[in-house]
């Protein structure tokens, strides 16, 4: 397959890429710098332009661009700056393929389960009801950005993602060094569900999804069983054989870190991949315990590559 990607140089594109290339696909990275490499098509998603004479003969394209969400506080200009990326992005993606005489047939769109908002320990599905906040209204519009692409044809699929585990980036690998200091702590009552996904079978979810076209709208990529922030620290603790008995209370997370707490860190979401499941998809790491050993001693799942 031949298979375009954007945000290639993120943690999850960079795992996708290196999986792809290694089983023989061909990548073409959309990348706004200059000067481009042969592997490399330019985009500007804020100029609305996209290189789509490269994206020619393209299979897929897989949209992973947007700015991080943190940690950090989020100012006015930062909550623009992460909305903007994602809703104009998509749209200018959208845009520019349906504009193709014959465009990709496949579009995989980044999401996240920051859709549902603080859902308590109600289980969701892809058919939960939208929540509310800041992060369930920019999901809603990134995911309708992608309808110029789903008018054209192409069959579409909104990657809705819970927290992504590696070593290499995000909030793993933010943690590893804290709770290994023994400084590993529960945030806020420690209730709060967390639904989560090793980079392993991100990236090889999103390869099975790849293959199957005949499923589009909202797919949940996290692991079956999300569990609540205590257990969250309690097995990471155990991971890395440090005691996890601190507590970071819920007031001192909001008056540090603002929105980004209310918004990321303290709301439940016990998303399940429902979608995943009744097509098939089997789980490398379907748990937690065995999902964070595996990653932090740098075994086969650590970093993503094939499913075989």
């Amino acid at each position: 397959m031949r298979i375009a990607i954007t945000g290639a140089s993120g943690l999850m594109g960079t795992a996708l890429s290196e999986s792809l290339t290694r089983d023989g696909h061909e990548v073409l990275h959309l990348v706004r710098r200059r000067p481009r490499t042969a592997g490399e098509a330019g985009w500007d998603p804020y100029g609305e332009k996209v290189d789509t004479d490269r994206l020619v003969g393209t299979d897929a394209v897989v949209h992973l661009a947007g700015r991080p969400l943190g940690p950090a506080r989020w100012t006015r200009r930062r909550r623009a700056e992460i909305r903007d990326s994602r809703v104009i992005g998509t749209g200018t993606l959208a845009t520019a393929i349906s504009q193709m005489a014959e465009p990709p047939a496949r579009l995989l769109s980044a999401s996240a389960v920051g859709r549902y908002g603080d859902a308590g320990d109600r289980t969701l599905t892809e058919d939960g009801p939208r929540g509310t906040g800041f992060l369930a209204d920019l999901v809603a519009d990134w995911e309708a950005a992608t309808r110029p692409a789903e008018r054209a044809g192409v069959s579409v699929a909104h990657l809705r993602s819970g927290v992504v585990l590696s070593r290499s980036g995000g909030l793993l690998a933010t943690l590893l060094p804290l709770f290994r200091a023994g400084l590993g702590a529960r945030l806020g009552d420690g209730r709060q569900y967390l639904s989560w996904i090793s980079i392993a079978d991100d990236v090889a979810a999103i390869r099975f999804l790849l293959e199957r076209p005949d499923i589009t709208g909202p797919v949940n990529v996290c692991a079956p069983e999300p569990v609540t922030n205590a257990d969250f620290t309690t097995a990471l603790g155990r991971a890395v054989r440090r005691p996890a008995l601190l507590t970071a209370p819920r007031y001192a997370l909001r008056a540090a870190l603002g929105e980004f707490a209310a918004e990321v860190l303290l709301p439940s979401q016990r998303a399940v991949p429902q979608r995943l499941l009744d097509a098939g998809y089997s789980f490398r790491h379907p748990e937690l315990g065995g999902a964070l050993s595996d990653i932090i001693r740098g075994g086969s799942g650590a970093y993503g590559g094939t499913r075989e």
